[in-house]
């Protein structure tokens, strides 16, 4: 009979305490995620700022280039931090993440516009998501492991769920941010500086969440451990045991990252930009969406616990496959704003089989001493190649006049998750998390 599992809290660490160490890692994942999809929610201001041109789509293409590019320092984020991560703490390593993305959001608050200094702003522009995608990269499999290790048994899935909400709450700060200045400063004000707000107030809440950071509680699974396997533990050489693992964590991740970035952050530039709704109306319509999404994380992964892992996948495998190309067709041509939303939606439920429990699942498939890079490194490799080329392919091909050959992408990258999910065994009841 299954009982506890490693990774979880003594028996003697109350539900409150649980809650509490929950909350102080999710916070941070809140702000991360802020300062992350501030400049995908605010491209659509300083995009000629840094790339000074007529064309409206090839600036977009510029941005989304610097925004690919930034994608490829997380997979090494995901080695640096989940190697610090799995020898120093799970909290060292989340103190040092949200302290890189605090540098790199006030660099871009700061960097004067292409007019100013020429060249050297988009340079200073890339250096910038340079190290936000190195923060990010080790966020992602610090907060993963941490919320994992310090939830109780038998709600495993819906407390790493938070993950998402939080996810998804940076991006409705993002949002609801963008919805206040808008409201606030003229579209003229908004291009010219006002879009430097967003970066400001990143840098004040990163580094504010790093002074409370540093009071976090460290794993308990963690301290057990942190005296055995020093040499192996979070080593490239402790993780190459793992093949299938490594594998799985690929073909767990290709589908969703493009099916996520693909209706939650391209969606507003495919609105704008090809549905040509209201730049006003489109950020009220993600918000909403947005927001409706987040709520369902906690709800999906508490199902999770009850039926598994392997039922949610599948809902998204099979839905992501067999409904992305209509959704995106008819999201092309609709110009009513509630339709928008309502197809928006649809997609990010979709998308939640896979969101609300992604990083539980991960965190299953490794033991303790190798959790943090084992999550992180194929993760943010995989991100990188498919989830951050999503929006430059995306754009690529519209400029082309090859947009619809995109929505087919997406499905055959959800198709391919599919076989996986379909042949993988259910997290939840076989992880090397579990004492028996």
């Amino acid at each position: 009979m299954t009982t506890r599992l490693s990774g979880a809290a003594p028996a003697d660490v109350s539900e409150k305490r649980v809650i509490g160490n929950v909350l102080r890692g999710s916070i941070g994942n809140l702000i991360e995620w802020y300062d992350w999809y501030a400049y995908a929610a605010f491209t659509t201001y300083f995009a000629k700022s840094f790339f000074p041109t007529t064309d409206t789509t090839a600036a977009f293409l510029g941005t989304a280039a610097v925004f690919a590019v930034g994608f490829l320092m997380r997979p090494l984020g995901g080695w640096m931090l989940g190697r610090f991560a799995d020898r120093f703490g799970r909290r060292n390593a989340l103190v040092l993440s949200v302290t890189l993305m605090a540098g790199g959001s006030l660099l871009i608050a700061v960097t004067p516009s292409y007019h100013t200094i020429g060249i050297a702003a988009p340079i200073l522009l890339l250096t910038a998501r340079l190290i936000q995608g190195l923060s990010v990269g080790g966020e992602y499999s610090t907060s993963a492991t941490y919320l994992s290790e310090v939830a109780t048994p038998g709600k495993r899935g819906f407390y790493s769920s938070f993950q998402y909400v939080t996810l998804y709450g940076g991006q409705l700060l993002a949002l609801g941010l963008q919805l206040i200045l808008q409201a606030l400063l003229t579209e003229q004000q908004l291009t010219s500086w006002g879009w430097r707000i967003a970066f400001g107030v990143g840098t004040i809440a990163a580094l504010t969440v790093m002074w409370l950071r540093r009071g976090m509680d460290e794993s308990e699974s963690y301290q057990r451990e942190a005296g055995e396997n020093k040499g192996e533990r979070g080593t490239l050489r402790a993780l190459a045991k793992y093949p299938k693992e490594i594998a799985l964590v690929v073909g767990l991740t290709l589908g969703g990252t493009v099916g996520f970035y693909t209706f939650a952050t391209y969606s507003q530039k495919f609105l704008e930009n090809t549905a040509h709704i209201p730049r006003r109306q489109v950020t009220i319509v993600l918000f909403c969406a947005i927001l409706v999404a987040a709520i369902l994380q906690p709800l999906a992964g508490k199902l999770s616990d009850r039926i598994g892992r392997r039922p949610l996948l599948l809902f998204f495998g099979i839905g992501g496959t067999l409904l992305t190309v209509p959704l995106m067709t008819v999201m092309g041509s609709t110009r009513n704003p509630v339709g928008a939303f309502f197809l928006v939606l649809a997609g990010l439920v979709v998308v939640a089989g896979y969101t609300s429990i992604n990083a539980i699942v991960k965190a299953e498939l490794f033991p303790t001493r190798i959790r943090a890079l084992g999550v992180g490194l194929p993760y943010a490799l995989t991100v990188a190649i498919f989830g951050g080329t999503a929006e430059l392919i995306a754009q690529a091909l519209k400029s082309a006049g090859h947009e619809t050959v995109f929505f087919w992408y997406v499905a055959g990258c959800v198709l391919v998750s599919l076989i996986v999910y379909g042949t993988m065994r259910e997290t939840s009841k076989t992880s090397e998390l579990e004492e028996r």
